[in-house]
């Protein structure tokens, strides 16, 4: 079960600021957030090695999109396409709204239940794929909204019930400002289904995680660690 915080905050110098783990068999082969794709070639994304797409990338335009699965639908199932495939289809548009609305029309039943983050400095907007139909579209209020394998901010989540209000009463100004965010992207308290960064279960754990924000005037910055936060460096993202 990923997470991913989103913080978006109209009028503000960063309108979008967004904090992710993603949490994975460390088996599953990958490769830190790069231009990965010739035919997408303004696209800046992870790279999962073993089926070709990506868990959460940014394209040229100021769009990033991100991937979660949904409870209960972790790793592949005969039959049914690579979630992966999904943040890169949101990235071939120029707009969050325009790619939430691309999205929306796929056939949700070629892929496993899936969660979609498609946020710009305009907004953002969560996507939920189960496994039939289209996707639902829900366009994310200001503030801070926190998703998992669940809906936004849904307290089923244990996650989301223990570490909500502390992101939203930990706001940064930008990416100067992450310091708190960090600390909580690192947290290993608590039990399981409820850590921030998940400690190793067999192979299954937190491998990497990242912070990144769109400034007013269109400038992203993201800072990613390649791999368990509480001991590993986050470092600036060529874009």
């Amino acid at each position: 079960m990923c997470t991913v915080v989103v913080l978006v905050r109209p009028d503000h110098a960063y309108p979008l600021q967004l904090a992710a783990n993603r949490d994975e068999h460390r088996s599953r082969a990958w490769s830190p957030p790069a231009a990965h794709w010739p035919d997408q070639p303004d696209v800046v994304a992870g790279l999962d090695r073993t089926a070709g797409g990506t868990w959460m990338g940014v394209n040229g335009a100021g769009v990033v999109a991100a991937i979660l699965n949904r409870s209960g639908t972790l790793g592949p199932i005969l039959g049914k396409r690579s979630r992966g495939e999904i943040p890169l289809l949101a990235l071939r548009h120029p707009t969050a709204g325009a790619a939430s609305q691309a999205v929306s029309r796929i056939d949700a039943g070629e892929w496993r239940d899936f969660n979609l983050i498609i946020a710009d400095r305009t907004g953002a907007f969560f996507l939920r794929g189960v496994g039939e139909g289209q996707p639902a579209v829900i366009r994310l209020p200001p503030g801070v909204s926190m998703v998992t394998a669940y809906d936004p901010n849904d307290p089923a989540s244990p996650r989301v019930t223990r570490h909500l209000e502390r992101f939203r009463n930990a706001l940064p100004d930008g990416p100067g400002d992450w310091q708190a965010w960090r600390a909580m992207l690192s947290d290993r308290s608590g039990g399981v289904g409820e850590q921030m960064n998940v400690v190793p279960r067999r192979d299954f754990c937190t491998v990497s995680s990242s912070l990144l924000a769109i400034s007013a005037a269109g400038l992203i910055t993201w800072w990613f660690a390649p791999g368990s936060p509480h001991e590993t460096e986050f470092l600036p993202v060529d874009l």
